[in-house]
């Protein structure tokens, strides 16, 4: 890890400690040369994913989307920050079985993910829900909208 003031590759580790949320690893770190001290985080990845979208073509999976799209559905609502890496969390382990599942080890398709994605969010905010569903599957007018409200109130 570079020191990020003087850019030496020399750290050292002084702490290490679960993050907040039991998921990642928080290490307190100090750079060898110029003795600034930095904070990094190490988290579980998903590697060598690939996402298969609905134009044929494929993309390396990215938490940084699935984040955005997630964190814009939640957007003004009670959800802590906490709350949200865990979802995440959840959505990636779900992305991680049904692949294991259909023993194909490094491919999905993107409708899928956005399947598992609302499958999570109807659990933890059904607004987020409704606000996620209506981009992924493109309402095109208020009775598309009120044909997912009718389900949501019918599940209840």
């Amino acid at each position: 890890m570079k020191c990020p003031v003087c850019y030496n590759p020399e750290t050292k580790v002084l702490d290490s400690r679960s993050a907040s949320d039991d998921l990642a690893i928080r290490r307190r770190r100090e750079c060898c040369k110029c003795g600034f001290r930095f904070s990094t985080y190490e988290a579980v990845e998903l590697l060598d994913l690939m996402v298969r979208k609905r134009s044929g073509q494929r993309e390396a999976y990215s938490r940084a989307k699935l984040e955005k799209g997630i964190c814009r559905s939640l957007e003004k609502r009670s959800i802590m920050d906490n709350e949200i890496k865990k979802l995440i969390n959840n959505i990636e382990r779900e992305i991680q079985i049904e692949v294991k599942k259909n023993k194909n080890n490094s491919e999905i398709s993107s409708q899928r993910i956005g399947e598992i994605a609302m499958e999570q969010l109807k659990r933890v905010d059904q607004v987020a829900y409704i606000r996620f569903a209506s981009v992924y599957k493109s309402f095109k007018d208020a009775e598309e909208f009120e044909s997912e409200l009718a389900k949501i109130n019918k599940n209840n």
